[in-house]
């Protein structure tokens, strides 16, 4: 296992308008110069957090999926993000972990956000998803999910003698209301997991009014911001180190005391 380099894309987005938001993240993309091994976008990169469902959907293997398996394999790296996929009569919000090649693993939202009525109009996912690139054990997670820390639990695989994971993905769209919770929570769960963390969210005004100021970050184990993008669009690239992250869970292993809890 070697270090790993995240890249984070911090964007506005257009409303329900999926041509100019893959155009616009196509353009960001390219404006990555070093080589990175995962490129992160935000939750509903395609359209905006919406209900609207029926008119912003697409099925899987489409429109959304082509263009990150061409991405991901021009630019030699994973891409991640989520969108909407109908699936018959039911719709997911739907994280696509997209490795060069075609290789994929789909994560489908957890938590729905009552708030915004989100379970009436989208299936809620029912496994937990750990992959794995470069080496490196890695959980992706939607938004809303951050708030329930039983579902990112991080446990120790005695027989393996690892942890499930080593780093701890969300995506979001998050808003200025409540940043405090968003910047509050990443580090908890960095910290409780002994994980790093990354969290990507978007800036901008939504369809509904809804203003979002970003904060997208990269939080060591010990839950130290390493960088934080603040509030304007950018891509940050930012490299995390395997070594440190080994060497401190072996110097403070508070995971082999952690309370044997499991969902059911």
């Amino acid at each position: 296992m070697q270090d790993l380099t995240i890249s984070l894309i911090q964007s506005d987005l257009y409303w329900h308008d999926r041509g100019a938001n893959l155009a616009q993240f196509e353009e960001k993309i390219w404006q990555i110069e070093e080589e990175t091994d995962i490129i992160i976008l935000p939750e509903m990169f395609t359209t905006g957090f919406t209900m609207e469902v029926k008119n912003n959907s697409e099925p899987m293997r489409t429109h959304t999926f082509r263009w990150m398996e061409q991405m991901a394999t021009q630019k030699n790296a994973v891409i991640t993000g989520s969108f909407i996929v109908q699936e018959g009569t039911h719709y997911f919000n739907r994280l696509i972990w997209m490795q060069p090649g075609g290789d994929f693993v789909c994560y489908d939202k957890r938590h729905l956000f009552r708030m915004a009525q989100e379970h009436f109009h989208f299936t809620s996912g029912e496994e937990f998803v750990i992959t794995q690139w470069k080496g490196w054990r890695i959980c992706p997670l939607i938004c809303y999910d951050l708030r329930f820390p039983s579902w990112s639990r991080n446990s120790y695989l005695i027989d393996k003698e690892i942890m499930d994971y080593d780093l701890l993905i969300y995506v979001a769209n998050w808003p200025l209301p409540r940043i405090g919770a968003w910047n509050t929570l990443l580090q908890a769960r960095a910290i409780e997991n002994l994980s790093y963390v990354a969290g990507v969210n978007r800036v901008g005004m939504d369809g509904n009014s809804i203003l979002y100021n970003g904060h997208s970050k990269v939080i060591n184990f010990k839950g130290e911001v390493e960088h934080n993008m603040n509030t304007s669009e950018g891509v940050y690239t930012h490299t995390l180190k395997a070594n440190e992250l080994f060497q401190y869970r072996k110097k403070f292993p508070s995971y082999l005391d952690a309370d044997d809890v499991k969902i059911m």
